[in-house]
């Protein structure tokens, strides 16, 4: 006969592996979901535009962000990282990124978003490229599974420009 501790190491075993198997299908179970998101940032006002003593730009703006994110939740869906980057290139650089806002969306309900409001982090460029220069605001989001492997998405939108002087 098989003594106690065998028994129990085979039933421990066999948990384990169904245990792995469900959180593999639960992972692929979210392939199968076709997120439709929409979103919309409109830049309402410029309201400090300054260079810096350093020579640095700095920009305040107050913007409209409207977007609906609840057809990227599935049941596998922890939370949903959200946020909005200011993207523009330099001579010294192809591709500058600025967080400007960012939110934990915990639940479908919440990821319904219109907010009215200004950058939440400072928007700096190391130097004076700012001036009437063309930059566009892009809505990422990452869906933190509970299960799996964590994805990310976004969403651009061009046809944005900075002043042609200082404020």
């Amino acid at each position: 006969m098989h003594s106690v501790m065998l028994r129990a190491n085979a039933l421990v075993t066999f948990s384990v592996a169904i245990l792995a198997l469900m959180c593999a299908m639960a992972s692929l179970s979210d392939y199968l979901n076709s997120p439709s998101p929409t979103a919309q940032v409109q830049v309402l006002n410029v309201y400090r535009f300054q260079k810096k003593r350093n020579g640095d730009d700095e920009v305040s703006l107050t913007f409209n962000i409207s977007a609906n994110l609840q057809s990227v939740f599935t049941w596998n869906t922890k939370q949903v990282f959200v946020f909005l980057a200011a993207e523009y290139g330099t001579p010294k650089n192809a591709l500058n990124q600025i967080s400007l806002w960012d939110s934990i969306l915990p639940s479908k309900e919440d990821a319904k978003i219109w907010i009215q409001t200004t950058n939440k982090y400072t928007f700096v460029d190391q130097g004076s490229n700012l001036r009437n220069k063309d930059f566009n605001l892009t809505l990422h989001w990452h869906v933190m599974p509970k299960t799996g492997k964590m994805f990310a998405d976004k969403i651009a939108m061009t046809g944005f420009r900075f002043p042609e002087t200082y404020r």
